[in-house]
């Protein structure tokens, strides 16, 4: 994330504070499940498969809409070109406006199935040579950069590049999740509005990245 600029690194502080906001509605309304964290859910899954098979479905079919909305966001990505994160960004957020409708609509249990997708599109965002370059709803690799960059330090070595980056990236997934979390119980009755809003705000924000960047290679 370091070597993005500073509109990038925008965007990418805030599709993950997104990305934690919508885990936190999601993680309170289905039970426990995540719709962004799959290693949580892969842990549930097989500790339901050793205990509770019959349980072991939801985790499963977390995972399998997860993996769904990647492969799809993928594809997008790969059609939209130079677009690709204002497409992929305004997707993940047609899907967030689809889950705040079903939420209304008081069909809670099926709104997860679009706030899933969502978040696997949303990885996209970031991409490089094919793959991810920035994960957005997982942050296991950041921490462990940050381990990394602890010992190093504790070792007498200077910080490895890009541990603030990291920190920020945690923090900012952290800091949406405590946003998602208070909005759900306290305040909002369906807090997927404001997620969709900020997704196609981003969106909004990509897209004239993108055409000031056409029209400064113009002149």
């Amino acid at each position: 994330m370091e070597q993005l600029d500073r509109s990038r690194q925008t965007i990418a502080l805030l599709a993950a504070a997104l990305a934690g906001f919508v885990d936190a509605v999601g993680f309170l309304s289905a039970d426990g499940y995540f719709v962004s964290f799959m290693s949580g859910n892969t842990t549930r899954l097989a500790v339901d498969l050793a205990i509770d098979p019959h349980g072991a479905v939801i985790p499963a079919l977390i995972i399998i809409g997860f993996v769904a909305g990647v492969a799809g966001g993928a594809l997008l990505a790969e059609a939209s070109g130079s677009w690709r994160k204002p497409a992929v960004l305004g997707s993940s957020g047609a899907l967030l406006l689809i889950a705040a409708q079903l939420r209304w609509e008081g069909l809670t249990t099926a709104s997860l199935l679009p706030m899933v997708l969502a978040m696997g599109v949303l990885n996209n965002t970031f991409r490089r040579d094919g793959e991810v370059a920035v994960g957005l709803t997982y942050m296991t690799g950041a921490l462990v950069r940050l381990g990394q960059a602890l010992g190093a330090r504790l070792a007498g070595k200077p910080l490895a590049a890009g541990w603030g980056a990291s920190l920020a990236l945690w923090s900012s997934l952290a800091l949406g999740g405590v946003a998602g979390a208070i909005l759900s119980v306290s305040y909002l009755e369906n807090p997927l509005w404001l997620a969709a809003a900020l997704a196609l705000a981003l969106a909004a924000f990509a897209a004239n990245i993108v055409r000031h960047e056409r029209v400064s290679a113009r002149s």
